[in-house]
Protein backbone atom coordinates (compact mmCIF):
# COMPACT_ATOMS: atom_id res chain seq x y z
CA UNK A 1 0.00 0.00 0.00
CA UNK A 2 2.73 2.62 1.31
CA UNK A 3 4.60 2.25 -2.31
CA UNK A 4 1.43 2.75 -4.49
CA UNK A 5 0.92 6.23 -2.53
CA UNK A 6 4.66 6.88 -2.76
CA UNK A 7 4.21 6.34 -6.74
CA UNK A 8 1.24 8.31 -6.87
CA UNK A 9 2.84 11.34 -4.85
CA UNK A 10 5.42 11.21 -7.02
CA UNK A 11 3.43 11.53 -9.93
CA UNK A 12 1.97 14.41 -8.22
CA UNK A 13 5.18 16.32 -7.87
CA UNK A 14 5.97 15.70 -11.87
CA UNK A 15 1.95 16.80 -12.25
CA UNK A 16 2.35 20.13 -10.60
CA UNK A 17 5.92 20.80 -10.77
CA UNK A 18 5.57 23.95 -13.58
CA UNK A 19 2.18 25.06 -12.03
CA UNK A 20 3.14 27.27 -9.11
CA UNK A 21 -0.99 27.37 -8.11
CA UNK A 22 -1.28 23.91 -7.97
CA UNK A 23 2.28 23.28 -6.35
CA UNK A 24 1.12 26.05 -3.45
CA UNK A 25 -2.21 23.94 -3.27
CA UNK A 26 -0.67 20.27 -3.06
CA UNK A 27 2.20 21.99 -0.18
CA UNK A 28 -1.28 23.21 1.53
CA UNK A 29 -2.74 19.99 1.09
CA UNK A 30 0.14 18.55 3.13
CA UNK A 31 0.34 21.01 6.01
CA UNK A 32 -3.21 20.85 6.60
CA UNK A 33 -2.92 16.72 6.52
CA UNK A 34 -0.31 16.79 8.74
CA UNK A 35 -1.79 18.69 11.29
CA UNK A 36 -4.91 16.44 11.67
CA UNK A 37 -2.30 14.13 11.78
CA UNK A 38 -0.45 15.94 14.69
CA UNK A 39 -3.85 16.70 16.26
CA UNK A 40 -4.85 13.05 16.47
CA UNK A 41 -2.06 11.82 17.74
CA UNK A 42 -2.30 14.20 20.59
CA UNK A 43 -5.69 13.46 20.99
CA UNK A 44 -4.90 9.64 21.09
CA UNK A 45 -2.49 10.30 23.69
CA UNK A 46 -4.71 12.55 26.26
CA UNK A 47 -7.37 9.77 26.30
CA UNK A 48 -5.18 6.78 26.92
CA UNK A 49 -3.58 8.87 29.69
CA UNK A 50 -6.91 9.39 30.70
CA UNK A 51 -8.29 5.72 30.58
CA UNK A 52 -4.64 4.45 32.60
CA UNK A 53 -5.34 7.25 35.41
CA UNK A 54 -9.36 5.96 35.72
CA UNK A 55 -8.04 2.68 34.96
CA UNK A 56 -5.46 2.56 38.11
CA UNK A 57 -7.91 4.22 40.18
CA UNK A 58 -10.41 1.82 39.60
CA UNK A 59 -8.35 -0.61 40.51
CA UNK A 60 -7.03 1.11 44.03
CA UNK A 61 -10.53 1.53 44.84
CA UNK A 62 -12.32 -1.30 43.71
CA UNK A 63 -10.20 -4.16 44.67
CA UNK A 64 -10.38 -3.81 48.48
CA UNK A 65 -6.34 -3.61 48.79
CA UNK A 66 -5.43 -1.40 51.81
CA UNK A 67 -4.37 2.09 51.42
CA UNK A 68 -1.54 1.41 52.98
CA UNK A 69 -0.25 -0.89 50.33
CA UNK A 70 -2.15 0.78 47.21
CA UNK A 71 -1.66 4.66 46.02
CA UNK A 72 -3.58 6.00 44.19
CA UNK A 73 -3.33 8.95 41.27
CA UNK A 74 -3.30 11.46 43.91
CA UNK A 75 -1.67 10.01 46.70
CA UNK A 76 1.52 9.92 43.77
CA UNK A 77 0.67 13.31 43.25
CA UNK A 78 0.69 14.05 46.33
CA UNK A 79 4.19 12.39 47.32
CA UNK A 80 6.05 13.74 44.17
CA UNK A 81 4.56 17.18 43.76
CA UNK A 82 2.59 18.83 46.90
CA UNK A 83 3.56 17.16 50.13
CA UNK A 84 6.16 18.89 52.50
CA UNK A 85 8.92 15.73 51.22
CA UNK A 86 8.10 16.37 47.74
CA UNK A 87 11.37 17.50 46.94
CA UNK A 88 13.32 14.66 48.75
CA UNK A 89 11.37 12.13 46.75
CA UNK A 90 11.65 14.03 43.85
CA UNK A 91 15.30 13.56 44.35
CA UNK A 92 15.27 10.06 45.52
CA UNK A 93 13.21 8.74 42.32
CA UNK A 94 14.66 11.01 39.28
CA UNK A 95 17.81 9.37 39.52
CA UNK A 96 16.48 6.38 39.63
CA UNK A 97 13.89 6.97 36.16
CA UNK A 98 17.11 8.82 34.89
CA UNK A 99 19.10 5.28 35.05
CA UNK A 100 16.28 3.48 33.45
CA UNK A 101 15.67 5.79 30.42
CA UNK A 102 19.54 5.68 29.87
CA UNK A 103 19.29 1.76 29.91
CA UNK A 104 16.43 1.81 27.79
CA UNK A 105 18.19 4.08 25.45
CA UNK A 106 20.75 1.31 24.83
CA UNK A 107 18.48 -1.40 24.69
CA UNK A 108 16.51 0.87 22.02
CA UNK A 109 19.56 1.56 20.02
CA UNK A 110 21.37 -1.68 19.75
CA UNK A 111 17.64 -3.71 19.28
CA UNK A 112 16.78 -1.11 16.21
CA UNK A 113 20.73 -1.36 14.32
CA UNK A 114 20.43 -5.71 15.14
CA UNK A 115 16.76 -5.52 13.75
CA UNK A 116 17.63 -3.28 10.54
CA UNK A 117 20.88 -5.19 9.50
CA UNK A 118 19.24 -8.64 9.99
CA UNK A 119 16.16 -7.32 7.55
CA UNK A 120 18.70 -6.31 4.99
CA UNK A 121 20.61 -9.21 5.18
CA UNK A 122 17.61 -11.31 5.12
CA UNK A 123 16.23 -9.07 1.74
CA UNK A 124 19.33 -9.86 0.08
CA UNK A 125 20.20 -13.54 1.15
CA UNK A 126 17.52 -16.28 1.33
CA UNK A 127 20.21 -18.42 3.09
CA UNK A 128 21.23 -15.51 5.53
CA UNK A 129 17.24 -15.85 6.60
CA UNK A 130 17.07 -19.83 6.70
CA UNK A 131 20.25 -19.53 8.93
CA UNK A 132 19.49 -16.75 11.46
CA UNK A 133 15.81 -16.61 11.84
CA UNK A 134 15.77 -20.24 13.69
CA UNK A 135 17.50 -18.61 16.04
CA UNK A 136 15.65 -15.39 16.53
CA UNK A 137 12.73 -17.27 16.85
CA UNK A 138 14.17 -19.64 19.62
CA UNK A 139 15.03 -16.35 21.09
CA UNK A 140 11.42 -15.15 21.25
CA UNK A 141 10.33 -18.53 22.52
CA UNK A 142 12.66 -19.17 25.22
CA UNK A 143 11.44 -17.13 28.71
CA UNK A 144 13.89 -14.66 29.37
CA UNK A 145 14.68 -15.13 33.02
CA UNK A 146 15.86 -18.65 31.83
CA UNK A 147 18.53 -18.23 29.74
CA UNK A 148 19.66 -14.20 31.81
CA UNK A 149 21.86 -16.30 33.64
CA UNK A 150 23.79 -17.32 30.33
CA UNK A 151 23.73 -13.48 29.02
CA UNK A 152 25.05 -12.21 32.74
CA UNK A 153 27.60 -14.97 32.30
CA UNK A 154 29.17 -13.87 28.76
CA UNK A 155 28.71 -10.62 28.59
CA UNK A 156 29.36 -9.54 33.15
CA UNK A 157 27.01 -8.59 35.82
CA UNK A 158 25.78 -4.76 35.96
CA UNK A 159 27.39 -4.37 32.56
CA UNK A 160 26.03 -1.89 29.62
CA UNK A 161 26.64 -5.16 27.46
CA UNK A 162 24.41 -7.46 29.44
CA UNK A 163 21.14 -4.67 29.17
CA UNK A 164 22.20 -4.10 25.43
CA UNK A 165 21.33 -8.20 25.06
CA UNK A 166 18.60 -8.47 26.91
CA UNK A 167 16.75 -4.85 25.59
CA UNK A 168 17.42 -6.60 22.21
CA UNK A 169 15.67 -9.85 23.09
CA UNK A 170 12.97 -8.34 24.57
CA UNK A 171 12.10 -6.52 21.01
CA UNK A 172 14.07 -7.51 18.37
CA UNK A 173 11.21 -10.21 16.80
CA UNK A 174 8.42 -7.64 16.57
CA UNK A 175 10.97 -5.17 15.17
CA UNK A 176 12.40 -7.83 12.87
CA UNK A 177 9.06 -8.63 11.12
CA UNK A 178 7.91 -4.69 10.92
CA UNK A 179 11.26 -3.89 8.83
CA UNK A 180 11.47 -6.89 7.08
CA UNK A 181 7.24 -6.10 5.80
CA UNK A 182 8.64 -2.70 5.07
CA UNK A 183 11.46 -3.96 2.83
CA UNK A 184 9.37 -6.75 1.28
CA UNK A 185 6.64 -4.07 -0.10
CA UNK A 186 9.00 -2.30 -2.21
CA UNK A 187 7.26 -0.81 -5.82
CA UNK A 188 7.99 -3.66 -8.02
CA UNK A 189 8.06 -0.70 -11.29
CA UNK A 190 10.47 0.66 -9.12
CA UNK A 191 12.68 -2.15 -8.96
CA UNK A 192 12.16 -2.63 -12.72
CA UNK A 193 13.34 0.94 -13.36
CA UNK A 194 16.66 0.38 -11.34
CA UNK A 195 17.65 -2.83 -12.97
CA UNK A 196 16.56 -1.18 -16.77
CA UNK A 197 19.28 1.54 -16.05
CA UNK A 198 21.96 -1.06 -14.47
CA UNK A 199 21.57 -1.20 -11.00
CA UNK A 200 22.39 -3.89 -9.05
CA UNK A 201 20.39 -5.41 -5.33
CA UNK A 202 22.07 -2.59 -3.89
CA UNK A 203 21.09 0.09 -5.65
CA UNK A 204 17.80 -1.20 -5.56
CA UNK A 205 17.75 -1.82 -1.43
CA UNK A 206 19.15 1.68 -1.50
CA UNK A 207 17.03 3.87 -3.56
CA UNK A 208 13.86 1.74 -3.46
CA UNK A 209 13.42 -0.96 -0.56
CA UNK A 210 15.15 0.81 2.38
CA UNK A 211 12.99 4.62 1.50
CA UNK A 212 9.47 2.87 1.23
CA UNK A 213 10.08 0.84 4.22
CA UNK A 214 10.14 4.14 6.12
CA UNK A 215 6.72 3.54 7.56
CA UNK A 216 7.67 0.21 8.62
CA UNK A 217 10.50 1.29 10.08
CA UNK A 218 8.87 4.09 12.48
CA UNK A 219 6.04 1.51 13.13
CA UNK A 220 9.46 -0.71 14.18
CA UNK A 221 10.68 1.91 16.19
CA UNK A 222 6.92 2.54 18.45
CA UNK A 223 6.80 -0.95 19.13
CA UNK A 224 10.40 -1.16 19.97
CA UNK A 225 10.03 1.84 22.61
CA UNK A 226 7.63 0.60 25.19
CA UNK A 227 9.22 -3.36 24.70
CA UNK A 228 12.54 -1.13 25.03
CA UNK A 229 11.85 -0.01 28.43
CA UNK A 230 10.50 -3.49 29.50
CA UNK A 231 14.05 -4.66 28.65
CA UNK A 232 15.74 -2.09 30.93
CA UNK A 233 13.39 -2.86 33.71
CA UNK A 234 14.38 -6.77 33.17
CA UNK A 235 18.59 -5.49 32.71
CA UNK A 236 18.12 -3.88 35.67
CA UNK A 237 16.19 -6.54 37.88
CA UNK A 238 18.17 -9.46 36.49
CA UNK A 239 22.03 -7.96 35.87
CA UNK A 240 22.39 -4.24 37.09
CA UNK A 241 20.66 -3.77 40.21
CA UNK A 242 20.18 -0.07 39.52
CA UNK A 243 17.28 2.33 38.28
CA UNK A 244 14.06 1.84 38.49
CA UNK A 245 13.93 -1.72 37.82
CA UNK A 246 16.46 -2.83 40.38
CA UNK A 247 14.55 -0.63 43.03
CA UNK A 248 11.14 -2.14 42.64
CA UNK A 249 11.89 -5.12 44.71
CA UNK A 250 13.64 -3.29 47.38
CA UNK A 251 10.78 -0.84 48.33
CA UNK A 252 8.39 -3.67 47.88
CA UNK A 253 10.75 -5.97 50.56
CA UNK A 254 11.15 -2.36 52.95
CA UNK A 255 7.27 -1.69 52.81
CA UNK A 256 7.89 1.71 51.23
CA UNK A 257 4.50 1.28 48.51
CA UNK A 258 4.72 5.01 48.01
CA UNK A 259 8.39 5.15 46.28
CA UNK A 260 6.48 1.53 44.19
CA UNK A 261 3.87 2.93 43.03
CA UNK A 262 5.48 6.44 42.12
CA UNK A 263 8.28 4.84 40.49
CA UNK A 264 5.54 2.57 38.39
CA UNK A 265 4.10 6.02 37.50
CA UNK A 266 6.84 7.89 36.43
CA UNK A 267 8.27 4.96 34.22
CA UNK A 268 4.45 4.18 32.68
CA UNK A 269 4.38 8.26 32.09
CA UNK A 270 7.62 8.78 30.39
CA UNK A 271 7.07 5.53 28.24
CA UNK A 272 3.72 7.32 26.83
CA UNK A 273 5.09 10.60 26.06
CA UNK A 274 8.00 8.62 24.41
CA UNK A 275 5.84 6.50 21.76
CA UNK A 276 3.64 9.46 20.85
CA UNK A 277 7.04 11.21 20.75
CA UNK A 278 8.05 8.63 17.87
CA UNK A 279 4.53 8.79 16.70
CA UNK A 280 4.51 12.58 16.01
CA UNK A 281 8.25 12.39 14.55
CA UNK A 282 7.19 9.41 11.94
CA UNK A 283 4.10 12.03 11.48
CA UNK A 284 6.28 15.14 10.42
CA UNK A 285 9.21 13.02 8.32
CA UNK A 286 6.82 10.91 6.49
CA UNK A 287 4.82 14.32 5.25
CA UNK A 288 7.81 15.96 4.54
CA UNK A 289 8.81 13.06 2.11
CA UNK A 290 5.05 12.86 0.90
CA UNK A 291 4.72 9.36 2.09
CA UNK A 292 0.98 8.11 4.18
CA UNK A 293 1.50 8.81 7.75
CA UNK A 294 0.34 6.33 10.54
CA UNK A 295 -1.79 7.32 13.53
CA UNK A 296 -1.88 3.64 14.52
Amino acid sequence: MSHTLNDASATAKIAVSADPTALARLRADRRRALTRSLAKSLLNALLTFVVLIALWQAVVSLTGISPYVAKGPLDVWTFLLTGDDAQKHRDQLLPLLGQTLADSLIGFVVGMIVAIVLAIAFSLSKAVEAGVMPLVLLLRTIPLVSVAPVIILITGRGTPASVAVIGTIVFLFPALANVLFGLSRASRQSLDVVHVFGGGRFTALRKVNLPGALPSIFAAMRVSVPAAVTGALLAEWLSTGTGIGGSILKFNAQAQFAQLWSSIALITIITLLLYNLVQILENVVLARMGMATSTA
